[in-house]
């Protein structure tokens, strides 16, 4: 098996433990191309966003290769199904990076895939993973661009709260381990924001039937909802949501809700409902702007919107790129970002959907 480090050839990126300079690059890579396997949500509850990771990264590439590509290598992109099971992802990827067909993993998948996926990987090749998640993960090989609680929760609870005094709070997630884990830390913000977790809801990925979980939110008389559920969940609990009624009575904070999820909630489904996320298509940076632009002209008016898992990837597979060149930050959709350790240091946006879109409203400040 190929292990990347300075004394192999194709080697670029550190074996564990990580170095002082988590970015050294090895000897001289012996192919011209750099395949990586693009691991996106093509099927399952994440699948209404698949096409538009797919297409942002297939941005970033293109981009990317019109210069010098990966440290003089180009990128070819290799898409996985990250929506199947843990294991069979771990398979394929197994498969991929034994056979030497992929050189790195870059991409958005559930917590639950990338708790499978790395002890699979083992640090072989680079894992760069997109999506935001707990927290916590320190393993070799592995480079996190997503958002953090800490970061992103945190002060968005504290801000709600604050403005619209909200002492009581349900959680209502997909039982796996990112809604676990950020539910355990969401009780402790409500303390620090004078509140409180009034219950927690975990249902299976796929659900479609939320009448339970809707009574108990009624029966507990909350304020608000943390919203922890993924793609087409999210949207058949938004509706069901608004149906109840229950939209005039409780706000709705998500930690993973982009324009995708909007469209398939519908407009009557988005009454104070709130976001709060890296990227939104509305963000008004100049090169949020521009990346907006550059992916209309290259896919069409009508391609799916970006969202923060699309724009994830187009950043993901930009984070990939300085990690071969030995760069401690990259260009990003949103501006420059810097590379930590092993995880990329990023704004974090509060939004209130506005019928199918985002209002900015304002950035959070840890």
């Amino acid at each position: 098996m190929r292990r990347y480090g300075p004394q192999r050839r194709r080697g670029w990126f550190p074996r564990a433990p990580l170095p002082a300079d988590p970015w050294a690059c090895g000897e001289p890579a012996a192919s011209d191309k750099l395949n990586v396997a693009l691991l996106i949500p093509r099927s399952g509850p994440a699948g209404m966003f698949g096409l538009s990771c797919e297409l942002s990264a297939r941005l970033a590439a293109e981009e990317l290769n019109q210069s010098d590509g990966a440290a003089g290598r180009e990128l070819r992109l290799i898409p996985v199904d990250g929506g199947a099971q843990p294991r069979q992802i771990a398979r394929e990827a197994d498969r991929l990076i034994s056979t030497g067909a992929v050189d790195a993993v870059v991409g958005w998948q559930t917590s639950a895939v990338r708790q499978v996926l790395t002890p699979t990987i083992r640090g072989r090749v680079p894992y760069v993973y997109t999506a935001q998640y707990e927290g916590g993960e320190r393993s070799p090989g592995v480079f996190l661009l997503g958002e953090t609680p800490a970061r992103q929760l945190l002060p968005a609870m504290r801000l709600l709260s604050g403005e619209r005094r909200i002492r009581r709070w349900c959680v209502v997630g997909n039982d796996y381990v990112w809604p676990r884990v950020t539910a355990r830390a969401a009780r402790r913000y409500a303390r620090q924001c004078s509140a409180k977790i009034a219950a927690e809801m975990f249902v299976p990925l796929g659900t479609t039937d939320f009448a339970a979980v809707l009574r108990r939110i009624e029966r507990c008389s909350a304020d608000a909802v943390l919203e922890l559920l993924v793609g087409n969940d999210a949207a058949q609990f938004n509706r069901a949501f608004a149906a109840a009624g229950l939209d005039a009575r409780a706000l709705r904070l998500s930690t993973l809700m982009d324009e995708n999820m909007l469209l398939a909630s519908g407009p009557d489904a988005t009454r104070d409902l709130w976001a709060a996320s890296g990227y939104f298509e509305t963000l008004g940076t100049s090169e949020a702007l521009s990346f907006g632009a550059s992916y209309a002209r290259r896919f069409g008016v009508h391609a799916p919107p970006v969202g923060g898992p699309g724009e994830s990837c187009y950043e993901g597979i930009r984070l990939l790129a300085a990690l071969c060149h030995g760069r401690p930050g990259f260009e990003g959709a949103r501006g420059p970002l810097t590379i930590q350790g092993n995880r990329v240091d990023q704004p974090v946006y509060l939004a209130e959907a506005d019928s199918l879109d985002f209002h900015v409203r304002t950035q959070l400040q840890q």
